[in-house]
């Protein structure tokens, strides 16, 4: 798709978070569908003690989108729609409402940041913080990858 002369950094942005997000890609899975047709249990299951799961790395997402989208405008800290920062304990028990909410949560928060980056009002700021708005981007389809590798884990018990 060619880009807007005016505009190129900011359709590069929306492009590359859309991409990284939810649209189709070259290289396979992004977040979206990476986590598309996993239950609340399959989620919720860890390879390991310690270890992280899908259900938390869905949250972890949906804090990076609202971190960045917080920094980009100035929102207060502790605006986030959870409790704390990073990584969320899950809702006990596991149940498919609450696993719906968290995915929920995470596309409400792309949804967000995409109307914040595309906004002109916020155009001079966001221009200005074109690293960390990529980074947003590539932390999607690093979390992509390892939520597909958590799926073919639990495939294999």
């Amino acid at each position: 798709m060619p880009l807007r002369s005016k505009d190129s950094e900011i359709e590069l942005m929306l492009q590359l978070l859309s991409e990284a997000y939810e649209k189709k890609t070259w290289h396979g899975p992004n977040l979206k569908q990476s986590i598309r047709g996993v239950s609340a249990r399959g989620a919720a299951w860890r390879p390991a003690s310690g270890r992280h799961n899908i259900w938390e790395l869905t949250l972890h997402a949906a804090y990076w989108k609202y971190a960045v989208r917080r920094r980009l405008i100035g929102l207060p800290q502790g605006s986030f729609a959870l409790k704390g920062s990073n990584f969320f304990a899950m809702p006990d028990p596991h149940t498919d409402a609450e696993w719906r909410g968290a995915r929920q949560l995470l596309d409400d928060e792309h949804r967000k940041l995409m109307a914040t980056v595309a906004d002109p009002r916020n155009s001079r700021v966001v221009k200005n913080q074109l690293r960390m708005i990529f980074g947003v981007a590539y932390h999607d389809i690093y979390h992509a990858g390892q939520v597909r590798l958590l799926r073919r884990l639990q495939q294999k018990r």
